[in-house]
């Protein structure tokens, strides 16, 4: 997200002697993304934060497809997905491609044993369940039900839960994620037609400072291996930064739907981007006003892009059966739209309080065995009357 923010103790110019109070140096890190060309921020560290003591047992988490060259419509039972202790083994993945990996997670406990780095991937967590503290060597973030917490590639965090009932859907990225392109200027500040501004973006407002030598079990994901890394210092010990690139929180309810007469195509409702995919949020609002408009979404051919929807909260107008925790798996090459009966439904209604995240891919999707597990195997004929 570009905007400039600082927390703590930098010195004036960067690359200069920052010293502390025993006189002897702090140790500046560049944290960037797309080597020098992307956002980045300038670290001040109380140890050098290359000190590696051992390198562990690493654990293979790619992703294999159970169903691929999916054409059929499908319904996963996200919910179904069961709850795990730990956090890391929790997250599963339902759907992936090149591009993205599309998780559940159900953890019980905060991870407090060990510290995590995805150097693979931007993180977006839904919280669609629980509350509780992202905390990260840039700072802490609150956060709690519609929250979407943006983790860039590279940073090291722990998630400290308030209580053991916890629903996450995580998107990981491959490339970086950003706001939408057309709801920004030349500069990066989001425009007054775009439905959520800066003022609703949350950031770090906490810097966690460990001055500690000690074993910190940090565990990375790099090229979908999970390693198990030692460090001599603890990875929070940072006593300031400043830059772009840091985590970041936005709550659903604070997106400002764009409505309109008659009915809006699903672009109005996008709210982050990566490379081959959006992340689109649809809120509470009012439906179209146009006298004798059918605020149900038309038919659709789905050619180019993959369309994933999952469901939050609220009444789900374009579907006759969905619950909390549904996702819905529309895929390329074949049309979808209402089912039968919600179009003539539809027509009149005034408003719709329903939550839900839209993800959609520009390559086609794999399903994993998790998936297919908890998949309505029924779903792809439920247009039939």
């Amino acid at each position: 997200m570009p905007i400039y923010h600082e927390l703590g103790k930098i010195p004036h110019k960067r690359h200069t002697t920052f010293k502390k109070i025993d006189g002897s140096l702090h140790y500046e890190q560049l944290f960037g993304t797309e080597g020098f060309n992307g956002m980045s921020s300038l670290l001040y560290h109380l140890h050098r934060p290359t000190m590696v003591k051992n390198i562990g047992p690493s654990i293979d988490l790619s992703p294999k497809a159970a169903i691929d060259k999916n054409i059929a419509s499908q319904m996963l039972r996200g919910w179904d997905v069961p709850a795990h202790e730990d956090f890391l083994e929790s997250r599963k993945t339902v759907l992936f491609n090149n591009d993205l990996n599309i998780s559940l997670a159900a953890p019980k406990s905060s991870l407090k044993n060990y510290f995590y780095k995805n150097a693979d991937a931007d993180e977006v967590i839904f919280v669609h369940h629980g509350s509780g503290t992202l905390r990260t060597m840039l700072g802490n973030l609150k956060f709690g039900y519609g929250d979407y917490l943006v983790i860039p590639r590279g940073m090291i965090y722990q998630i400290d839960f308030d209580t053991e009932n916890n629903r996450l859907l995580i998107t990981e990225s491959f490339s970086p994620v950003v706001t939408p392109k057309r709801y920004r200027n030349e500069f990066g500040q989001l425009l007054e037609h775009s439905p959520f501004c800066e003022r609703d973006i949350r950031r770090p407002d906490y810097l966690e400072t460990h001055d500690e030598l000690g074993d910190f079990i940090i565990k990375i994901r790099k090229e979908n291996i999970l390693h198990t890394i030692t460090y001599a210092s603890h990875p929070f010990d940072v006593v300031g930064w400043d830059g772009y690139n840091y985590p970041y929180a936005f709550n659903a309810k604070d997106f400002e739907p764009i409505t309109g007469r008659v009915h809006q195509p699903p672009p109005v409702h996008q709210t982050f981007e990566g490379h081959n995919f959006v992340i689109c949020t649809f809120a509470p609002r009012m439906y179209d006003y146009h006298p004798e408009a059918i605020p149900a979404p038309y038919n659709h051919s789905n050619i180019d892009s993959d369309e994933v929807l999952y469901y939050v909260d609220g009444d789900f107008m374009s579907r006759n059966h969905v619950e909390k925790g549904y996702i819905s798996l529309h895929p390329g090459g074949i049309p979808h739209g209402p089912h039968p009966g919600a179009y003539e439904r539809s027509v009149g209604q005034k408003e719709t309080l329903e939550l839900a995240v839209m993800i959609d891919t520009f390559r086609p999707l794999k399903l994993t065995q998790t998936a297919a597990d908890i998949a309505d195997k029924d779903y792809w004929s439920s247009w039939l009357e």
